[in-house]
């Protein structure tokens, strides 16, 4: 098998407009990517559109590039700018937009990173979608199409005007991020064995996180959380199920869901029936771990699972907003033994703001807890560390310096070891430099520009810096609640004053 079509899928168009659709990344993360591969399957159905998927490691192209009408990029990360910027000098396309012309494609973005800040990266696009393009992609190709013989200007001067576009040339005004109702679930509609996850089939179950800890870029960015009603979810599973046994369920906060219980149900009994599915769902909130959950998991082939507890005391988790106590924990623990699982990973997060050593060492006693009272239970971590994020109430608090943090780094892990237990650290320093990209503004330009020539290293990202730019003022510095910020242009609710309240209130515990 190579690629299997779950809708129709039109080889024989004769299209009046083609778009070449980038993944800044291996075509195998490409065809694990649900948002890439729904806004593919949402354009090709257009049957006077040709989109064309190409990858980091492309080799070939059905469309060339003179005949290329529209590029567009999903950027998921912040490091995706330089395969972005890789795969345009790949078709000697020209990186800056104000060197393009007329007959250079117009070339946007859009995605989780350039949603929350896009002001980096204003240079190397025509224009930006803010938010979910589910549905506004549709109003962008028609404006774009139905100008095609008008010039750049034109086109994107009446792109502009569409709520939830952001055109560099001509937006100065506040743009209005867009949410998208689900009343049908997103999936993967092209089933590989070259993906990551090959013939897996995923569904997006709910959108958005109620929560809102206060460091979590996708819980702010995807307010308001919306659930796909619950006989859409199950029909869903039904049409995956014609084509693999390979489940997951996807959401920030998928246990929220009101009848997440009776879709654990649902799949249980089937399998109970006889029916052969294995099924993985994302990273779950200890306090709505239950019996249920755990049940089809075990059912579905799963040992292990993963909770978030960010972080080891209850102080430092109040002052994150995540409101979970060590009983808890031990009670999820329970659970899980319980309802059959043999392991949990817990993730955690180094340089919260308003850390302590004893923080540190809270997270140490917890685990020594949870080593001693489960002894015969497979118990690891995995560790982050803290990034500030645009849109968050964190976004004005910068990093812990790196030496801090290695030092942290270095006595958890020694400390962990002791316990035998297994866990896996971050990189602070690369992390410092998501910092840099998260926080910037365009006078990161020159600086995106000169290390696109370069190999992407520690050692170029610091030296190409220097002189040039201070990267602390993005990465480690504190900012005033009233400084304005690169992003403030963005109309995302709940707003910057709420975000101002939340971060003062949560910094108070």
């Amino acid at each position: 098998m190579s690629e299997i079509f779950l809708y129709n899928h039109n080889i024989h168009k004769t299209p009046e407009y083609n778009i070449w659709l980038g993944f800044p990344g291996p075509e195998s993360f490409a065809l694990s990517t649900l948002g890439y591969l729904w806004m593919y399957k949402s354009i090709d159905e257009l049957n006077d559109i040709y989109v064309e998927r190409i990858y980091l490691d492309t080799d070939k192209t059905a469309i060339s590039k003179n005949n290329v009408d529209l590029v567009a990029f999903s950027i998921s990360f912040d490091m995706d700018i330089f395969n972005v910027l890789n795969m345009l000098k790949k078709y000697n396309i020209n990186l800056l937009s104000k060197e393009r012309d007329e007959n250079d494609p117009l070339i946007f973005a859009g995605g989780p990173v350039v949603t929350a800040n896009p002001e980096p990266y204003k240079d190397f696009f025509d224009f930006f979608i803010i938010g979910d393009g589910d549905n506004l992609i549709f109003d962008v190709i028609k404006i774009c199409k139905d100008n095609k013989t008008k010039t750049k200007k034109e086109i994107l001067q009446a792109l502009a005007g569409l709520e939830g576009v952001y055109v560099p040339y001509y937006s100065d005004s506040p743009v209005k991020k867009i949410s998208s109702p689900l009343p049908h679930c997103v999936y993967t509609p092209i089933l590989s064995d070259k993906s990551f996850f090959p013939n897996t089939f995923i569904i997006e179950v709910e959108r958005g996180c109620a929560n809102r800890c206060a460091f979590c870029l996708a819980s702010y960015l995807n307010l308001p959380i919306r659930f796909v009603p619950y006989e859409e979810i199950i029909s869903t599973i039904e049409l995956g199920l014609k084509y693999t046994n390979k489940i997951a369920l996807l959401g920030a906060q998928i246990t929220a869901h009101p009848r997440f219980k009776d879709i654990c149900n649902y799949i249980y009994n089937k399998i109970q029936d006889g029916e052969d599915i294995s099924l993985s769902i994302s990273s779950m909130r200890v306090d709505a771990f239950s019996p249920e959950i755990v049940k089809m998991l075990v059912a579905a082939g799963q040992k292990n699972t993963t909770l978030a507890i960010e972080a080891g005391s209850e102080r430092l988790r109040k002052v994150i907003n995540k409101n979970l106590t060590e009983d808890q924990i031990y009670k999820a623990i329970d659970v899980a033994i319980n309802n059959g699982l043999k392991g949990l990973k817990f993730y955690g997060m180094i340089g919260l703001p308003s850390e302590t050593d004893k923080d540190i060492e809270e997270m140490i006693n917890l685990a020594k807890n949870i080593k001693r009272k489960y002894k015969n239970f497979d118990i690891s971590f995995g560790f982050s560390t803290f990034v500030p994020k645009p849109n968050t109430p964190f976004q004005w608090f910068g990093r812990e310096d790196i030496k801090s943090l290695e030092k942290k780094i270095n006595y958890l892990k020694k400390e962990l070891h002791k316990l035998g237990i297994k866990a896996q650290f971050p990189s602070p320093k690369w992390d410092y430099y998501q910092a840099v990209f998260s926080r910037g503004d365009n006078k990161l330009t020159d600086y995106i520009l000169e290390l696109s020539n370069y190999q992407l290293t520690l050692g170029n990202l610091k030296n190409l810096a220097k002189g040039k730019l201070d990267l602390d003022y993005y990465a480690t510095q504190n900012y005033d609640y009233e400084k304005a910020l690169p992003w403030d242009f963005i109309d995302i609710k709940p707003g910057k004053e709420f975000l101002i309240n939340e971060s003062k209130k949560l910094l108070s515990i």
